[in-house]
C-alpha cells in the first residue's frame, strides 16, 4: 500500500444503486473507483442491492454468503487491481439469518465482516441484528473501524471503536433522516477520530413505500471539521489526504486527555436497563 506512516488518501463513492440489479451496481462502483487514487474507499450500505425490500423472501434472494458471494469476489478483484482497501455494504446470508453487513477487502482479499448492530425501522423485519460487536482492523497505514448507518445514532458504537484504537471510522450508510451528517461531527469530536460516511442518493419506491436518500457523503476530521462533503443528489467520489496521527493524539489541552480522563468506574449504569417511563 502506498503512502507513509502518517499520511494517506481516504474517501467515498456516492451514487444511486438500482434496486435488485447487483451486476449493474457492482459495475457502477467499479466505474467510479476506476479513476480514484486512494488507499481506502467506502461504499454505501447495501450498495449492490438497493435498500427498500418488500419481503424477507426478497431479502433472502438478494443476499449472498461472505466471503463466498460474487460481490465480495468482485470487490476483492477491484481491490487487488487497484491496490486499495474497500469497505462496502451488502446483505449477508449466513445459515437461516440475513444480516445487513459490510465487508472489508484488501489487495489480499476478504479481511473482515461487520454485521449491523442497530437496525432501523423495517430492517428489523428483514435482518437479524449483528452478533459480532465492533471490531478494529489494522490495514497498514491506519486502523479502521466499521459501522453502518443507524449505528451512528448510538454514541457507544463510535466510542467502542475509538477505544479499540480506530483512527478512521468507515460508515456505510443509506441515510433518510436529515441530521446524521451534522451529528457525525459530535461522534468525531468526542472520540477525536476521522470518519468517512458513504451515503447513497436517489429515491426508491417499492410496495407503496417511498424513501428519499440524502446524499451528502463526507469525510470528517477529529476536530469535527468537514474535509469534504458531496452534494445531496450528485454521483461523485470524494478523496482527501489525512494525517493519521492526528487521530491518535487525545489531548485536549495541557491538563486534559480525552480517554485518560474517563471515569469508567462510575459508568456502570450505562449497562443497566432503561428505567424511564413507558
Amino acid at each position: 500500500m502506498g503512502g507513509d506512516a502518517r499520511n494517506m488518501k481516504v474517501g467515498f463513492a456516492q451514487f444511486e444503486p438500482v434496486f435488485g440489479d447487483i451486476g449493474r451496481n457492482i459495475e457502477k462502483a467499479e466505474q467510479l473507483l476506476g479513476g480514484t487514487e486512494a488507499e481506502l474507499v467506502v461504499l454505501p450500505e447495501l450498495f449492490n442491492t438497493g435498500y427498500v425490500f418488500t419481503s424477507r423472501e426478497e431479502a433472502v434472494a438478494l443476499s449472498e454468503s461472505i466471503p463466498g458471494g460474487k460481490t465480495t469476489a468482485a470487490l476483492s478483484r477491484i481491490a487487488r487491481e487497484k491496490g486499495i482497501h474497500i469497505v462496502a455494504g451488502l446483505a449477508e446470508r449466513a445459515g437461516d439469518n440475513i444480516y445487513n453487513s459490510a465487508v472489508l477487502v484488501s489487495p489480499a482479499g476478504h479481511q473482515g465482516t461487520y454485521r449491523k448492530t442497530h437496525l432501523f425501522n423495517e430492517e428489523t423485519i428483514w435482518f437479524t441484528s449483528g452478533d459480532r460487536g465492533f471490531q478494529v482492523y489494522d490495514i497498514g497505514n491506519c486502523r479502521i473501524g466499521i459501522m453502518i448507518c443507524f449505528d451512528w445514532f448510538f454514541p457507544e458504537s463510535a466510542r467502542i471503536l475509538a477505544l479499540k484504537g480506530a483512527d478512521v471510522i468507515c460508515h456505510c450508510a443509506n441515510l433518510v433522516l436529515p441530521f446524521c451528517q451534522d451529528g457525525m461531527a459530535t461522534r468525531c469530536l468526542e472520540n477525536h477520530v476521522f470518519a468517512v460516511t458513504a451515503n447513497r442518493t436517489g429515491t426508491e419506491k417499492q410496495g407503496g413505500r417511498n424513501c428519499l436518500f440524502t446524499g451528502r457523503s463526507q469525510v470528517m476530521g477529529p476536530d469535527a471539521d468537514v474535509l469534504y462533503r458531496a452534494g445531496s443528489d450528485t454521483e461523485e467520489v470524494g478523496v482527501v489526504d489525512i494525517d493519521v496521527l492526528a487521530a491518535r493524539d487525545k489531548k485536549l489541552n495541557r491538563y486534559n486527555d480525552l480517554f485518560k480522563d474517563r471515569q469508567s468506574g462510575l459508568y456502570g449504569d450505562l449497562l443497566k436497563p432503561f428505567a424511564g417511563g413507558q
